[in-house]
């Protein structure tokens, strides 16, 4: 099956079978992209991403979800922001499949980035894990292709620990009072809580969408809380009040950046508890 999504922000593609590049062009131009953007200096060792797309999937990797950001500057589309999340050939499972999240850009606002996640099949979501993992990051200067491809392979076994730590949620049962401090906490990582309250409730985003998702383990509370603050739609009201529906985090930036600082908050309650 084959998802395309465009929003205000964004443009994305996904699909449960390795993306070809015809169809990763018409989403994300910029992966493609010719040249840098004219911004860009001399000293600007250009890559582009698709020449580091073409090693990956020689060492085993395949993309599956590509998309880019919607710049304000019109001329910088053919350069702007990207990501890409492929599997290796060895990480491909039934139920949940660990990914590696690729940034870049061509426009300077980006050097290559790699993260971990993992994407669940049961709610079509991707997770990306956060600063318990090393990023890497690697600037538009040198070898670039050969740094990015040993980049992968040091997030590829950074997974055997994130499972570690997933089996670890998963074995920890919460109580009603620690799942709402948990749905508060995530809450105040969204909305600046402190001048008004959060227009939906704890309890609103602590509310499973199917059966698979009705634990009270921390690994269940985490994808509960991540879907509904990702995905949006849930209806709630302003701070004046007025009756409003839930946006979904769209921005690359903004979903690595909420997606990290969740997974750091659930990490952080599995020490405690543990």
């Amino acid at each position: 099956m084959l998802a395309t999504k465009f929003a205000r922000s964004l443009s994305m593609i996904r699909s449960e079978t390795p993306l070809r590049d015809d169809q990763i062009m018409r989403i994300a131009p910029s992966i493609f992209a010719e040249d840098k953007h004219t911004s860009r200096s001399e000293r600007y060792t250009y890559i582009p991403t698709s020449i580091v797309l073409e090693r990956l999937r020689k060492e085993g990797f395949s993309p599956f979800m590509a998309c880019q950001s919607k710049p304000r500057d019109a001329s910088k589309r053919e350069h702007t922001k990207h990501m890409l999340r492929l599997r290796h050939a060895s990480q491909i499972a039934s139920q949940e499949a660990n990914e590696i999240v690729l940034l870049n850009s061509h426009d300077g606002t980006s050097s290559y980035q790699m993260l971990a996640g993992k994407f669940r099949f049961v709610c079509a979501n991707g997770l990306v894990f956060g600063d318990t993992m090393n990023d890497v990051r690697i600037r538009h200067k040198g070898d670039i292709v050969d740094n990015v491809i040993e980049g992968a392979f040091r997030v590829l076994d950074d997974f055997d620990l994130v499972d570690s730590q997933i089996d670890g949620m998963k074995s920890l049962t919460l109580s009603d009072g620690a799942q709402r401090a948990f749905a508060r906490s995530a809450l105040a990582l969204k909305y600046d809580t402190d001048i008004a309250p959060a227009p939906v409730s704890e309890q609103q985003i602590l509310a499973p969408k199917r059966p698979a998702d009705q634990g009270n383990d921390i690994w269940s509370t985490f994808n509960r809380v991540q879907e509904h603050m990702i995905d949006g739609g849930l209806r709630g009201r302003n701070a004046t009040g007025r009756r409003m529906e839930t946006r979904p985090v769209t921005g690359i930036d903004q979903n690595i950046k909420l997606n990290r600082a969740l997974w750091v908050l659930a990490e952080e309650m599995r020490k405690l508890m543990a």
